[in-house]
């Protein structure tokens, strides 16, 4: 039995993650949630599933949960019960799903407690990748990864050197937008943003999606989560979304993880790791499978793709700015506050004006995270 603490519960991934558990009630168990706002949704899932602890970041909301669950159950309120939640000594596992500057200290605080943390959240290690590792190191902590890509290269790099890699390759579905002219892009409606061919996903990264940040921010990932140089991590277009990744080694073999756009797939695997369960989701059968092609992105077209790289291999905070701008351009545009094409011009701008701070503490990547926030909400005001 593994007891988790569930960091997101009411997003998607968490929504996801609780089905998991509940299809494998003498394997998995979840001893806390955590969420930001959702108090209704969070306290049904909490008697659902027999959560002892609830956590919510907005102490607004005080009073909505207390309401609904039993004394027994204890909540609390602030980014300051979320760490203590990651840390509790009854969980193994702390899922990371939830978004914002508050997942980057919880994360750091469950390695450091010596935690396995199943991530899904890309900020964390996008803005603070090496001191994630190296909280890892220090705790013993283990970092596996949920997204899709990332796990499929963990999958595929089982029992095989970093050092006999020659190259891996992240796929992308090419999102809404793959075969739009540079002019449909900059003027694309959020309506049409949010039309992802493949995944059914959290609005913030279904707009990722659409302009490729989101497989820029994956980039860096990737190198984080693998000891991987980004020199050797590419991208290619795969519109059937069935291969997630791709490695090829120093003789020439490559080898490729497929799989079905099932999120629950790559949840039960970092849950349950090294072990595989079977999961009662669609199977590929190669006899059924469509024609799989894959193209090269076009970086003129999707320009998000060349400042991730930009950003990635200048280190220090440039990544931190690079979210921060990203999400905060993003949440303009889906406010209708700015054009489709502004959200890239918006992070351009930030990564120009940014002082970069070269082996930052955790407090100069979160304020670096912070200031570029800010710097494009009065650039656009």
């Amino acid at each position: 039995m593994k007891h988790i603490a569930l960091l997101g519960s009411t997003g998607s991934i968490g929504k996801q993650t609780l089905d998991v558990v509940r299809r494998l009630p003498r394997l998995l168990r979840v001893v806390g949630l955590a969420a930001k706002s959702n108090a209704e949704m969070v306290a049904e899932q909490a008697l659902q599933i027999g959560a002892h602890a609830v956590v919510l970041s907005d102490p607004s909301v005080r009073g909505i949960a207390e309401a609904s669950l039993p004394k027994s159950t204890s909540i609390s309120y602030g980014s300051d019960a979320l760490e203590l939640l990651a840390t509790r000594e009854d969980v193994d596992i702390v899922v990371v799903a939830v978004s914002g500057a508050v997942a980057t200290r919880a994360t750091i605080a469950a390695l450091i407690a010596g935690k396995t943390v199943a991530i899904a959240t890309k900020e964390v290690l996008v803005a603070a990748g090496e001191i994630a590792v190296k909280a890892a190191q220090l705790g013993g902590g283990k970092i596996i990864p949920i997204d899709s890509e990332h796990s499929a290269l963990f999958q595929c790099l089982q029992g095989n050197s970093i050092d006999a890699v020659d190259r891996v390759w992240l796929t992308g579905s090419g999102g809404p937008f793959r075969t739009w002219s540079a002019d449909q892009i900059a003027d694309a409606s959020v309506e049409d943003a949010l039309k992802h061919p493949t995944w059914r996903m959290g609005k913030k990264i279904t707009v990722d999606s659409a302009t490729l940040m989101n497989k820029g921010l994956e980039a860096i990932e990737a190198r984080w989560l693998f000891d991987i140089p980004l020199s050797k991590i590419d991208l290619v277009i795969h519109p059937q979304s069935l291969v997630h990744a791709m490695v090829r080694f120093n003789d020439g073999a490559l080898l490729a993880l497929l799989g079905t756009a099932d999120m629950r797939l790559p949840i039960e695997y970092a849950l349950l790791y090294p072990e595989r369960i079977p999961l009662d989701i669609p199977r590929l059968d190669p006899a059924d499978l469509p024609d799989l092609t894959f193209e090269r992105p076009d970086i003129d077209r999707f320009p998000a793709l060349r400042l991730a790289r930009l950003a990635g291999e200048q280190g220090g905070t440039a990544p931190a700015v690079l979210n921060g701008a990203n999400e905060q351009a993003v949440t303009l545009y889906l406010d209708k506050a700015i054009s489709f094409g502004q959200i890239t011009e918006c992070v351009e701008g930030a990564l120009i004006a940014h002082n970069i701070v070269y082996n930052p503490t955790l407090d100069q990547v979160l304020a670096a995270d912070s200031w570029a926030r800010e710097h494009v909400r009065r650039g656009t005001m």
